[in-house]
């Protein structure tokens, strides 16, 4: 940087020499020269100041500052040599008038105004004289511009606190206004950011942070701060960092892969999602590689509870589990340690026990780097011997954790969520990676326990990972199998907020969208989540029917193997007198998505009685009437053949509206 200043400043310092020398020898206007030429000394003496302070000086005001003075000084050499001019006829006809000494002695005080300027915000914070810097002359017509010059400034000289404050001034700028975002950028704010973050005070390092995060709403800013290397600094704090510090770089990660997710799989690279899977699980779920094992008869996280209250070899089998504890752990490690395993740890093992599950040390972890037999990548790991508890496989620093305030637990859980929410979106590796790591379990957990912002981010994230799962047929197997413990805790949460229906949680649509998303899963005697879908179809918000309307049509659609047995637990459900209300009256996002629906239920159980009482059929033909239903091709002809079906099995009666 040094010498790129050099060399950017050596031209303008020649001009000023110049034009001292031309004043020296002005023939004419000696006076309006001999006044150039002392503003012009002064000014040469700041450029040969900023010459040898040109390793400290700030590049991006340097450079656009010292361009303007270069154009200056250019422009008062051609002035005053013009004054040179030798000869009565000369001079005659090279008349210049006294306005442009006056607007070039302008120029040349606003380019001593902006150099001193710079010379002082690049200077380190405690030897400058106050702490007002000015508003350089440069910066007259953007002023914002120059303060955000002056916090970059900062960030590279300033003290700890100083950097601090100024984090916080630009956190305060990206979030009023994206232009002043891109200035940021643009004015190289990213690396002393990014220094900030891993250099500085904790509350430095949250302004940081929190800064990026908002910088990162921009597609354009995310792929600088690619290149910048955000991806292994926030690495670096979610693994070793101060809680509240990761809490804030989580939430910056769901910034920046929430818009642009190109970046995902580089974050996933970066062993993120294991990092923040670590904080989802840490005081939630003890992790462990038996939570693989399937069992039957104790299935959700309620009915283990009581499956192992009432058992008579309770004693008995909390040893196991605690033997199986000792064994090995999986991905995610519990973050205490060697503390006393929590309940619901206590109750899987016992459960798994009570079921005759492998005996103690016959498992293995699931981890690409470390198996059970205690090696790293093909290599013998000293500490596997001693003890599992501090093998700790996800790397992150846990000590002090603890400590934490319920508060930042919480919200260190909730930014975790979110930035799984925003990685897992559209990514099938990353689905896979978060949902081998038992992260559902946690989800499960936290979306009954959690505090509001922990269960929407965990609902959040449970809706873009089964959205992946319905795509992606690999996924769905492995990851949501029927007999699977975690899938069916996370299921039985899924069913205990669609039940509970208030329609003015924001629990609610992502619960049912999800629901939707694993309507492929359900065996034909999984019928349990029709009744709770077809209640909403009832009395609801628009935009919670209408969700409620889809999560039924993936139930009902050709596409899913049990159509028949869903369309028929929809009927049971009294789902026939819902739509029909709904097709008639509904709103406009309603009518279609119900339309749909109604027709794959008549398509696929045509000799229904309850649709004959119903009068379906009269229905379908209003609705075949109807312009603003038919103006889709497929649904058209989804409509045709449910009424040729219906029309082989209903009464040819009333075709009226009823």
């Amino acid at each position: 940087m040094a010498d790129i200043v050099k060399q950017i400043l050596a031209k303008p310092i020649q001009l000023a020499d110049q034009v001292t020398k031309a004043a020296d020898e002005a023939s004419s206007s000696k006076q309006d020269c001999l006044e150039l030429k002392s503003k012009t000394e002064k000014l040469a003496g700041l450029l040969r100041q900023a010459a040898r302070a040109s390793s400290d000086l700030y590049e991006r005001p340097t450079r656009r500052i010292i361009d303007e003075t270069e154009q200056v000084l250019d422009k008062a050499l051609s002035l005053v040599l013009k004054c040179r001019a030798n000869g009565i006829m000369k001079r005659v006809f090279t008349i210049i008038p006294a306005a442009q000494f006056r607007k070039m002695s302008s120029h040349l005080e606003n380019s001593i105004g902006d150099l001193s300027w710079l010379l002082r915000v690049s200077a380190p914070a405690d030897t400058r004289e106050d702490g007002y810097l000015g508003l350089p002359p440069i910066a007259a017509n953007e002023p914002i511009l120059c303060l955000i010059w002056e916090q970059i400034a900062i960030l590279h000289t300033g003290s700890v606190d100083d950097r601090s404050d100024a984090a916080a001034s630009l956190v305060s700028l990206a979030r009023d206004n994206d232009r002043y975002g891109k200035l940021i950028i643009e004015e190289g704010g990213v690396g002393p950011l990014l220094k900030l973050v891993k250099e500085g005070k904790p509350e430095g390092q949250e302004n940081a942070a929190e800064a990026l995060g908002l910088l990162g709403r921009d597609p354009e800013n995310v792929e600088h701060m690619i290149h910048a290397g955000v991806c292994s600094v926030f690495a670096k704090i979610l693994k070793e960092g101060p809680m509240k510090v990761q809490a804030m770089v989580a939430q910056a990660v769901s910034e920046l892969a929430g818009h642009y997710p190109k970046c995902q799989d580089l974050f996933a690279q970066h062993n993120i999602i294991r990092l923040l899977v670590s904080h989802l699980a840490f005081e939630t779920v003890q992790e462990h590689s038996k939570y693989s094992i399937t069992f039957n008869k104790a299935t959700s996280i309620h009915a283990v509870v009581v499956a192992t209250n009432n058992s008579n070899a309770n004693n008995h089998s909390n040893k196991a589990g605690e033997e199986d504890e000792k064994q090995g752990y999986s991905r995610i490690p519990h973050p205490l340690g060697n503390r006393t395993p929590s309940r619901l740890h206590n109750v899987v093992a016992t459960t798994m026990a009570m079921q005759g599950g492998p005996k103690p040390g016959g498992s293995q972890t699931t981890d690409a780097k470390s198996n059970g037999n205690g090696t790293i990548n093909g290599r013998q790991n000293p500490q596997h011997q001693q003890s599992h508890h501090h093998h700790n496989l996800s790397g992150t620093s846990i000590k002090g954790r603890e400590q934490e305030d319920p508060a930042t637990k919480a919200n260190m859980k909730a930014m975790a969520a979110r930035a799984l929410w925003q990685l897992a979106k559209g990514n099938s590796p990353i689905c896979r990676s978060i949902t081998e790591s038992r992260a559902l379990l946690c989800f499960a957990v936290l979306l009954e326990k959690g505090s509001e912002d922990v269960q929407l981010n965990s609902a959040l994230a449970l809706m873009v990972i089964t959205a992946v799962a319905e795509k992606d047929a690999e996924l769905r197997r492995s990851a949501f199998k029927p007999n699977s413990p975690a899938c069916k805790s996370v299921v039985d949460q899924l069913q205990k907020i669609t039940e509970k229906a208030d329609a003015d949680s924001d629990l609610l649509i992502p619960c049912i969208k999800a629901i939707g998303n694993l309507a492929r899963t359900f065996r034909a005697t999984e019928t349990r989540m029709i009744g709770p879908l077809v209640r909403l179809l009832d009395e609801r918000e628009a935009e919670v029917t209408r969700e409620a309307t889809i999560a039924l049509t993936k139930f009902a659609c050709t596409d899913n193997y049990l159509h028949l047995d869903h369309s028929k637990a929809i009927i049971s459900a009294g789902g026939a007198k819902h739509l029909i209300q709904l097709v008639y009256f509904g709103e406009q996002i309603v009518q279609i998505p119900a339309l749909v629906l109604m027709c794959y239920i008549a398509l696929h159980v045509p000799d229904s009685e309850e649709l004959a009482q119903a009068e379906v059929l009269t229905v379908l033909e209003w609705a075949s009437k109807q312009s603003c239903m038919t103006q889709d091709e497929s649904l058209e002809m989804l409509l045709q053949e449910a009424k040729s079906r219906l029309d082989l099995y209903q009464s040819r009666g009333s075709r009226g509206f009823h």
